[in-house]
């Protein structure tokens, strides 16, 4: 399945691009709920815990769909993924932007959820295919950070539209943005950049069985998904969900302000993504490193905010949002990881299982915040104190450990697998199979 090597830059440009805007679309859809997680609460009448259910419930889905959809990805390739996700995520927002029950509200962000598990593999399965391998590391980083746009639009815009027009208006218009992103893709995306390698043969179950086998076996592919689990959660859970609820009723600051700390983090994730990539393809047996120290600097800066008497200050939240930027950048190397320990042939399934990482520790967090709000805040309509935050996102530092651990685990477990391939045949001194 690999691409021939004479690529017309402008079109795997142009390819890129499109297959880009759908993913920013979908980071869109994703953190739509994330800004107003508050207004949800008054709309709908809940509690801390059972909002936290409507982001549990989209990453729930998009976590369990990450392998399925690696196998149908490999098997029906990114175009037919890209549309059939995007039109489940715009169905989602329809039916969020009309929901006045629970219920309804919930399935809404199953059917994003479920149209999200289909994208970002998908556009890195098209990097994988239109660009060549040295370029691959960059592109990844690139997509991943790139994406973040969506957040973008996903925080003040959106804030500011549904404070204008209101709940199903704001909703309709995101619905609206995806529908516009799905034509796109219709018209601008193909899988390969030659005819030839189009087609895929359909594998039996079987081989779909020996293909995930053999990628889960590899100590590289767990590496990679235990990257994504202790980079991802504590950024994405902010972002998603409960960073906005905690900057303005926890510390105090308006709508308009806390928003635009989101959006200062979604700029800083654009700036530190590029970053992340140069380090990891100019260092490529030290991405692990890279992966403590982002660890280490975001659970160091938690301290610093939970620990301190009152309300945090606006520079020490500045820092906070901006090491949480890094967040994103240092998940996608382990996806760089499943690149360079797993064939072509089996990419999609390696990084849906690398996937599914960081968003179950994300499930994990969000449902356990929530939790500890109702435990630790006050009775009755009340918001939570910022006590009830403190606690609620001490939980983390079990999260990291455990995180921090694997990593170690699999780094050592993926050296030696490394080391003996090595031994046992001739390994190109330059070949990129690093830690």
């Amino acid at each position: 399945m690999s691409a021939a090597p004479a690529i017309p830059r402008r079109s795997a440009a142009l390819v890129w691009a499109v297959a880009l805007c759908a993913y920013v679309a979908a980071v869109f859809h994703r953190s739509s709920l994330g800004v107003t997680g508050v207004d949800a609460a008054h709309r709908f009448d809940i509690n801390a815990a059972a909002l936290a259910t409507f982001s549990v419930a989209q990453l729930a889905v998009y976590a369990a769909m990450q392998v399925p959809v690696g196998v149908l990805l490999d098997r029906y390739g990114s175009r037919r993924l890209l549309l059939v996700g995007g039109a489940l995520m715009v169905a989602g927002q329809l039916c969020f932007a009309v929901a006045t029950d629970v219920r309804l509200a919930v399935a809404a962000r199953v059917l994003v959820g479920l149209g999200d598990a289909m994208t970002f593999i998908s556009v890195l399965r098209i990097v994988a295919f239109w660009f060549p391998g040295r370029r691959n590391p960059l592109m990844v980083q690139l997509t991943g950070t790139l994406g973040q746009l969506g957040a973008i639009l996903g925080a003040v815009p959106l804030v500011a539209l549904l404070h204008h027009a209101g709940w199903t208006p704001a909703f309709l218009t995101a619905a609206a943005l995806g529908a516009t992103v799905l034509l796109m893709v219709a018209a601008g995306v193909r899988d390969t950049p030659h005819r030839e390698h189009a087609g895929a043969l359909a594998p039996d179950l079987a081989a779909v069985r020996r293909q995930l086998a053999a990628a889960w076996a590899q100590p590289g592919t767990r590496l990679g998904l235990w990257t994504h689990f202790v980079t991802q959660f504590s950024g994405a859970v902010f972002a998603l969900l409960w960073g906005y609820p905690f900057l303005v009723q926890g510390q105090g600051l308006s709508p308009t302000a806390a928003a635009g700390l989101l959006t200062l983090m979604t700029v800083a994730t654009l700036l530190s993504g590029p970053v992340v990539a140069h380090l990891c393809a100019r260092h490529p047996f030290r991405r692990s490193v890279v992966v403590f120290a982002i660890t280490a600097a975001t659970a160091a800066v938690w301290a610093v905010v939970l620990a301190w008497p009152g309300r945090a200050p606006h520079w020490l939240l500045v820092a906070l949002v901006l090491v949480l930027a890094v967040n994103g950048p240092g998940s996608v190397i382990g996806f760089d990881y499943a690149r360079t320990f797993n064939p072509v042939h089996r990419i999609g399934s390696a990084t849906g299982i690398v996937n599914v990482g960081g968003f179950v520790a994300s499930i994990v967090l969000i449902l356990a915040v929530g939790v500890v709000l109702d435990l630790a805040g006050p009775a009755g309509p009340a918001p939570p104190t910022l006590d009830a935050y403190r606690w609620a996102f001490a939980v983390q530092y079990l999260l990291w450990a455990l995180g921090a651990v694997q990593v170690l685990r699999y780094r050592n477990a993926a050296r030696r697998r490394y080391a003996a391939e090595r031994a046992a045949e001739a390994v190109p001194v330059g070949s990129v199979a690093g830690r």
